[in-house]
């Protein structure tokens, strides 16, 4: 029974109670008749009340139905969409997959047949050693009873001839060599030395590149990881940063190669541990905020040491830069200051020489701003830092002076050998990279206490703050030949005994004198 009828059916029950609980009041056929009419109209009355209701549910019920008909359409066709992205995703990776294992099973062919060529070509030089042998047992045989000599004898002269020979021979074949690849071995090993020690240099680095901060307690740290590692997560996603959280009580530590990145990401977890809340809208809040800070002191520092040394107009990037490198060192030596003061050495020169100063400070400042590139740039520093000031619209003349400075690039103004000669006065001056005087002074006299040991050198000298060592040599005791063996063997003592920041260079010098008397 639906709900119209359970009232048209109560409505006539009250009806009948209102009619058969009133006799006293129907006092003639005519009451009753009008009493009738009125029930009938009541009746009449409850049916279309009953039919609107009726009318009005089923109105409701098909807007409810359509409604919700429009929501699981909606919701079967999202995941239509979810899953044909899915099934797109895993049709890619299978197209990967398939071409790494295409490149897999090529590489494996290439390995049989070089394995296959290789043990054919072993098997030939045991051939060869076997008759070799064989020929050496024979000539051995003939030259003793030759010479009367014991089969010792002989092989131990003969082993000192070829000896001997074969230090010319080789002291030759390296003089040679290094002659004809001497432009190229190096600026590749400049490249090298350079994108290795200036961005990934081992134990160093590690020590420039993470910094901690100090927690007020230990139960933060939990904080810091958030529920399953959310808000660990967020922190390094947004600041671009490695947080290493240990058992380390009362710190953790932050890691990074960039140094912006780092110092931004240092201000940001401070803020969050003097605020408490941690969660990732905070850190994304404090991120941004420490953000604009940091590079609002940058750019002070930039522009400060644009007017020391009097120069102006430089790009608001470069200026950042700059003042980034204040968080840089190289040996102890702040970068910040070494700029600076390469930038004053080039001004002195230049004025020296009648040159434009405001020119040499500003390639001066700007050469070793490569340094605080993003870790992920390729090349040298002092290639990068060159193709970043070309791109804020420095001179051609800076920008050549910056690339040569470490001779990347062979210079070929007196600009850039003007930096490169600032740059060298800065950083090899003794004690301006924060050595000790007794272990400087020890330092350069054990290389030449090593030098000198050797048969055949008369004096030695270390010059360059211990970067460089020459070595004169008695030319009657050592040849044109042996001097390259020479520089090898006191080379390899050094690297043996001794150690060192950088490299150390050594030059063996040998000098003959011819002198006349003419009466």
């Amino acid at each position: 029974m639906d709900s119209s009828s359970i009232i048209v059916t109560g409505l006539v029950g009250v009806a009948g109670l209102v009619l058969g609980y009133a006799p006293g009041y129907v006092k003639s056929s005519s009451e009753k008749k009008r009493r009738e009419k009125e029930g009938d109209e009541i009746l009449n009355s409850a049916k279309d009340k009953a039919k609107s209701i009726k009318s009005e549910a089923r109105g409701e019920a098909k807007v409810i139905i359509r409604d919700e008909r429009v929501n699981l359409e909606r919701e079967y066709q999202s995941r239509n969409d979810k899953l044909g992205n899915i099934e797109r995703e895993l049709a890619k990776k299978e197209v990967k997959l398939d071409q790494k294992l295409e490149y897999q099973e090529k590489l494996a062919i290439e390995f049989k047949d070089k394995k296959s060529t290789l043990d054919i070509l072993e098997t030939k030089l045991k051939e060869k050693e076997i008759r070799y042998e064989t020929k050496e047992q024979e000539y051995a045989e003939k030259l003793s009873s030759v010479s009367g000599m014991s089969k010792d004898s002989i092989k131990e002269e003969l082993i000192n001839i070829y000896t001997q020979e074969a230090k010319v021979d080789a002291s030759k074949e390296i003089k040679r060599i290094e002659e004809d690849t001497k432009e190229q071995s190096e600026k590749m090993a400049k490249k090298v030395i350079s994108t290795a020690i200036q961005r990934f240099a081992g134990e160093y680095v590690a020590e420039q590149t993470i910094s901690s901060v100090a927690l007020p307690g230990d139960d933060i740290k939990g904080r810091l990881i958030g529920r399953e590692g959310r808000n660990i997560r967020a922190f390094e996603q947004i600041c671009g940063v490695d947080l290493i959280i240990d058992d380390t009580p009362g710190m953790v530590v932050i890691s990074c190669f960039n140094v912006v990145r780092k110092q931004i990401a240092r201000m940001t977890l401070e803020r969050l541990i003097a605020d408490g809340r941690i969660h990732p809208a905070k850190i994304e809040d404090f991120y941004e905020k420490s953000k604009v800070q940091f590079e609002s002191r940058l750019r002070d520092l930039g522009e400060k040491a644009q007017m020391e040394i009097g120069v102006h107009g430089m790009h608001p990037e470069v200026l950042k830069m700059i003042g980034a490198l204040n968080w840089r060192t190289s040996y102890m030596q702040n970068q910040y200051q070494h700029s600076l003061e390469v930038a004053f050495l080039c001004g002195a020169m230049a004025a020296e020489l009648g040159l434009n100063t405001k020119q040499a400070r500003r390639a001066g400042l700007l050469h070793d701003i490569g340094k605080v590139m993003d870790a992920s740039m390729e090349g040298s520093h002092a290639m990068v830092g060159a193709d970043f000031v070309k791109k804020y619209g420095e001179h051609a003349d800076i920008v050549h002076a910056i690339r040569a400075h470490h001779e990347d690039v062979k210079p070929e103004t007196v600009l850039a050998h003007l930096v490169m000669a600032a740059d060298a006065i800065s950083g090899a001056r003794p004690g301006v990279r924060k050595f000790l005087k007794e272990s400087y002074v020890s330092r350069v006299t054990d290389i030449e206490k090593i030098a000198n040991s050797f048969e055949g050198v008369k004096k030695s000298y270390a010059i360059s703050a211990g970067r460089e060592i020459r070595v004169l040599v008695e030319n009657n005791k050592i040849n044109d030949e042996t001097t390259v063996i020479l520089s090898r063997d006191i080379a390899k003592k050094i690297e043996e005994e001794m150690s060192y920041p950088g490299t150390i260079k050594v030059s063996v010098i040998r000098e003959t004198r011819a002198v006349g008397i003419a009466k």
